[in-house]
């Protein structure tokens, strides 16, 4: 195993663990190839869910940008609930189990097709 596999079995723990699902593996790969190089560096890897600038940065980047969706509060509320399933007491919160949950949650697996 590589150290992407090595990562994506952490991602996947943490769905099962700390977020109470069961991660589908084959979307959760997808989505882990899609953050990048950002999975092995150890700040950009996370989502520091208190910071309004990184909150931003997920809605722009990922929700308007890679998933497609409009703007609005929707994607605000979609991120803040993200992020207190994952639990905001957790202090490293894995971008790609964010932008996985966030995937989940507007039924946008197809992008991954």
């Amino acid at each position: 195993m590589g150290k992407r596999d090595d990562l994506i079995a952490v991602y996947a723990d943490d769905l099962k663990n700390k977020c109470g699902m069961t991660a589908d593996m084959d979307l959760l790969t997808k989505v882990t190839i899609g953050c990048g190089p950002a999975i092995y560096n150890r700040d950009a890897s996370t989502v520091a869910g208190s910071q309004p600038a990184e909150i931003e940065t997920v809605k722009k980047n990922f929700l308007m940008k890679k998933l497609g969706l409009s703007d609005g509060p929707q994607l605000d509320q979609a991120i803040a609930s993200v992020i207190d399933t994952y639990g905001k007491s957790e202090r490293t919160k894995y971008r790609a189990v964010i932008y996985y949950m966030l995937t989940k949650h507007f039924g946008k697996e197809a992008v991954y097709g």
